[in-house]
């Protein structure tokens, strides 16, 4: 398999192993952890459902495989279907949908251009962009395009739904370090890029906000100093700590599903970063197997590469 179909497939993974152990209690999950694939009573969805995660995700890529580029109306108007409709989901039901991309959303069904939908104030900065930015370091790794170019693709695309410099910056350090493990750096190597980039674009204030991944070395933190919450900054911080501490996709994904609170996109995100790193037969065969629609995610992600090269 592709390393395209690694990361579409380990974020996949990542999601649906944290849907039943999302908003639990950290110290109760490592106590008793979740170590297979199991079915949520809390939404009612079976084993290996994944969620808005990952429905966002492929709403994005089946949007490029039909336009050939990032087209953000086209977009937009397949988030609608997946509300609305069901479309682009596991199970053929829509569920978990966060506040800020819902919000976003609704202001497109009204007429408002895709650009002037995101939420920026201070208090949106979920988690809901950087969860589904993953096609953009797909892209941006096999166009080889610009700096610049990937600046801002990674910004309006993210100003869909989530357009405060947080968010963008959030998706911008996540995109860059997928493009550095593209490159064939170790997850240590592409952490110590990531800290050497020129974030100036960026607001000081959005800057200082990550300044922990980007001025100190959080592998060396302990799990009591690492926040597992749906607060960009926290949710990304997190999985980069996870998997610089794991040393297989299972362990990443064991970690992801017991680290608490908002573990279906810590585990997207950490997982995606796990799926370029380990490769996809490193993922156990049984949460393979469980995986809904699968076959999909594996065919989706083949198209996509297709189109990128």
């Amino acid at each position: 398999m592709s390393k395209i179909v690694d990361a579409i497939i380990g974020h996949a993974v990542g999601d649906a192993m944290g849907v039943p152990t999302e908003f639990c209690i950290r110290e109760h999950l490592l106590k008793k952890p979740v170590v297979e694939m199991v079915s949520s009573s809390k939404v009612g969805q079976p084993v290996g459902t994944w969620s808005d995660d990952t429905s966002m995700e492929v709403c994005t890529i089946e949007s490029y495989n039909e336009c050939g580029r990032f087209d953000y109306d086209n977009i937009m108007q397949k988030w609608v279907e997946w509300i609305n409709e069901g479309k682009y989901t596991a199970t053929g039901e829509t569920f978990d949908v966060g506040r800020t991309c819902l919000s976003a959303i609704r202001k497109y069904s009204t007429g408002v251009i895709p650009l002037k939908c995101g939420e920026d104030g201070e208090y949106s900065n979920g988690n809901g962009s950087l969860m589904r930015i993953l096609p953009v370091a797909l892209f941006a790794h096999a166009k080889g395009i610009s700096e610049y170019e990937i600046i801002k693709l990674t910004n309006e695309l993210s100003s869909l739904t989530h357009a405060n410099d947080i968010s963008k910056l959030g998706c911008y350090i996540y995109v860059k370090y997928v493009c550095f493990l593209l490159e064939g750096n170790t997850k240590e190597e592409a952490y110590n890029k990531i800290k050497r980039i020129d974030y100036s674009l960026y607001s000081d204030h959005a800057i200082e906000q990550y300044k922990r991944i980007l001025n100190e070395n959080i592998k060396g933190l302990n799990v009591a100093e690492i926040k597992s919450t749906g607060y960009v900054v926290d949710t990304l911080e997190c999985a980069l700590w996870i998997l610089l501490n794991a040393s297989s996709f299972k362990e990443t994904i064991i970690a992801t599903t017991n680290i608490g609170n908002d573990t279906d996109t810590i585990g997207a995100i950490a997982g995606s970063m796990a799926g370029i790193i380990y490769g996809i037969d490193s993922i156990p065969e049984n949460w393979l197997n469980k995986l809904q629609r699968k076959d999909y995610l594996i065919d989706l992600a083949t198209e996509f590469e297709n189109k990128l090269n």
